[in-house]
């Protein structure tokens, strides 16, 4: 059986995640929202809570207006929502379920990509 290259799986992920945005889902999203996402989904994952204001002041992103304005474009398109905490004046950004099963759908994208693969 002829080796796999560790680049055909990549490449095979990407034609398969490609394949995926093109379902009928959630709208798609810009480069800024897609970090965005990463850094939310990242948050959850590691059980650290994110806010508003929190991501508002990560100057990577750009001014705070900009942020503000991708938050709500990703909340109108389903991608995030956001929570209460104790203190009303802060919203804690989440994935919504749709989000969450976005992610689903890649890692499965990236298990077929491996499957039958030889290192």
């Amino acid at each position: 059986m002829k080796k796999t290259r560790l680049a055909d799986i990549y490449l095979r992920f990407l034609q398969l995640a490609e394949a995926l945005r093109g379902l009928p889902s959630l709208p798609p999203l810009d480069p800024l929202e897609e970090r965005i996402l990463a850094l939310v989904a990242k948050a959850g994952q590691d059980e650290q809570r994110l806010s508003v204001r929190d991501m508002m002041g990560k100057n990577e992103l750009g001014a705070p207006a900009t942020i503000h304005t991708r938050l709500k474009s990703m909340r109108e398109k389903g991608w995030i929502m956001l929570a209460d905490t104790e203190d009303a004046r802060r919203k804690q950004i989440e994935l919504t379920q749709a989000a969450l099963l976005y992610f689903d759908k890649l890692s499965n994208c990236m298990l077929k990509a491996t499957e039958g693969a030889e290192l």
